[in-house]
């Protein structure tokens, strides 16, 4: 079953027509396909075949609580870059022995509420913040287990926000580095190396810059036991794109085969931390048409989401669809900006589309169940939206809508 497709000439959403969710919950609306995350869960899952594995879903794609519950219940592990998301992980029902914990900036109360929860391991992305782990697991009389995130200094061929593989970005020890790291690692007090970790960038469509990075990877691991220094796991990271315009990226089989072929010497556990790729086309934004404005250059629809509901193309001029709800011939209609009211000349989810329009229709924006709902704000004092999860004939919403209420509170006035 295709998630979101034309039924009878309305969109749906599995079973469920956009058209009704809309009028149920209002706009904007975050909407996701329950059998599209499992399906691309077991896609990653079962690539692996009996080889050893832990598939560690990066929480933040998408945190909600009932999505990761949903990951919890396939068996997923998890790789979060904040206390809030390990907090977060175990409300779902996580197992805080599957949680990777990456991430350049860990303070010290992050470090000891992941030690005491007893999280699998840290992916560590510098000297400063190995010594400062041995420390914190010293005071409590506990070994804090780590892998070093390595920098190979690939390009990832991915816009340059998202790229976290070369050499000029803040992630992880320089490859050249790694091998005194991991000797000095080995011998303090209250770290225990367990694995390596390597983590290039997001949204990579090509197989040539994950196969550059996973031989460099083999490569150091083999060196780093040739100095006595075990590994119990190798993390490959995640990264995987998915299809917004015209985007043929490898597919999960692809993508596992490629690490199982240049892994399969090694006895070590796998770890894979992918994210966009089970989300991204799990979910969309719906959004109404408030007003249709025409000036001598250009024709707008304003709408009533926002760049603080779906940040992506303000931040990335990233692209993505625009469907009617009602199915609607090509080539018909007029070329609109499809824009939000924000204040801000950036505030757009699409450029130069061609829609029949009216005021008052509903459009549901394509591709946003990853760095949607997690990356909005309350920017201009606008409330964040509600998001919903459909099962079929079913529909479920996962959280609320903000109240103004809500979007005030901890606000207070001085004195006089």
């Amino acid at each position: 079953m295709q998630a979101f497709a034309y039924s009878n000439g309305q969109l749906c959403a599995e079973e469920v027509a956009l058209a009704e969710i809309a009028r149920h919950f209002g706009t904007p609306c975050h909407v996701y396909s329950r059998a599209t995350i499992e399906q691309q869960w077991h896609a990653f899952n079962s690539a692996f075949g009996r080889r050893d594995h832990l598939i560690c879903y990066a929480v933040k794609a998408n945190s909600n609580i009932a999505i990761l519950n949903l990951l919890v219940r396939l068996g997923c592990g998890f790789d979060i870059v904040s206390i809030g998301e390990l907090e977060r992980v175990l409300r779902a029902g996580g197992d805080a022995r599957k949680v990777v914990f990456s991430g350049v900036g860990k303070r010290t109360d992050e470090m000891q509420r992941a030690l005491k929860a007893g999280i699998k391991c840290f992916n560590v992305e510098s000297i400063a913040e190995l010594e400062r782990l041995n420390s914190v697991a010293g005071k409590v009389k506990m070994m804090a287990p780590v892998s070093i995130r390595v920098n190979p200094d690939v390009d990832a061929g991915t816009h340059p926000y998202i790229a976290t593989g070369l050499k000029e970005n803040k992630f992880g020890i320089p490859y050249a580095d790694a091998l005194p790291v991991y000797a000095m690692a080995a011998i303090m007090d209250s770290v225990k190396v367990v694995g390596i970790d390597c983590h290039i960038g997001s949204q990579i469509t090509s197989m040539a810059p994950f196969i550059n990075a996973l031989e460099r990877l083999k490569s150091l691991a083999t060196a780093i036991e040739d100095k006595g220094i075990a590994l119990q796991h190798i993390d490959v990271g995640g990264g995987l794109g998915i299809c917004y315009q015209n985007e043929t990226p490898p597919t999960p089989q692809e993508y596992v085969a490629a690490v199982l072929e240049i892994f399969s010497g090694t006895p070590c556990q796998l770890i894979l931390e992918p994210g966009r790729s089970i989300m991204g086309n799990a979910g969309v934004l719906l959004t109404r048409v408030e007003y249709l404005k025409q000036t001598p250059h250009k024709n707008f629809a304003i709408v009533d989401a926002a760049m603080n509901d779906h940040l992506r193309p303000a931040l990335y001029g990233a692209w993505h669809n625009i469907l009617p709800l009602t199915e609607q011939k090509k080539n018909k209609g007029e070329v609109y900006d499809i824009v939000g009211p924000v204040c801000e000349t950036a505030d757009f989810l699409g450029k130069d589309r061609r829609l029949f329009l009216q005021q008052g229709d509903v459009l549901a924006i394509c591709s946003v169940g990853a760095y949607g709902f997690c990356m909005s704000s309350t920017y201009n004092s606008r409330t964040r939206a509600c998001e919903v999860m459909v099962d079929g004939k079913t529909m479920h919403e996962i959280r609320r809508r903000e109240t103004l209420e809500e979007l005030m509170t901890g606000e207070s006035l001085i004195p006089v």
